[in-house]
């Protein structure tokens, strides 16, 4: 069995121009790779995420480093916050899982679960997002540890955060 992707409208290989990975856009205008997460300069086709990890707040945080780390034997990528509530990511693949907070069962996380996705300009997609009528949980701000976040749901209600990493913090890699 054969199975495709179907490609937005706005990376739709319409028409190939020149080597194997240059593509027109549905719009006209012409792109370089595949699939999603192309950079597209924010005019209309999606969201350009530049990464992404999958957030737990546990009910037990030290239970579940012991398990993530000790049990599945996951790299541990970083950790950060105060020693008394540390906070610990590991490495997942091509992505990443982070543990921090607590979740005590209830709340507006259902399941203690969010995603989190680095998008370029937060500001834009709040914009782009709130015309598409998507629920926005929490409006952007820039965070104490230095990252503009905004929080919006999901048609399940699972709280999705997008992070922009501004030029002058230390995890900043792409200067563009």
């Amino acid at each position: 069995m054969v199975t495709t992707r179907r490609l937005p409208q706005c990376v739709a290989p319409r028409s190939r121009i020149g080597s194997s990975s240059t593509w027109k856009r549905a719009s006209g205008s012409r792109f370089t790779g595949w699939g999603l997460g192309v950079p597209h300069g924010g005019k209309g086709c999606g969201m350009d995420v530049l990464s992404s990890r999958v957030l737990l707040r546990p009910r037990d945080p030290a239970r579940s480093r012991r398990f993530y780390a000790e049990t599945l034997g996951l790299a541990v990528y970083r950790e950060f916050g105060p020693p008394e509530h540390p906070c610990t990511v590991f490495f997942l693949g091509q992505g990443f899982l982070e543990l921090s907070g607590q979740w005590d069962g209830s709340g507006d996380e259902p399941g203690g679960v969010s995603l989190w996705l680095q998008v370029r300009d937060v500001a834009a997609e709040e914009a782009r997002l709130r015309q598409a009528g998507v629920e926005v949980l929490r409006e952007a701000r820039r965070e104490p540890w230095g990252l503009v976040e905004l929080w919006i749901a999901d048609p399940d209600g699972h709280r999705l955060v997008l992070v922009e990493v501004p030029p002058d913090h230390p995890l900043r890699r792409d200067h563009r």
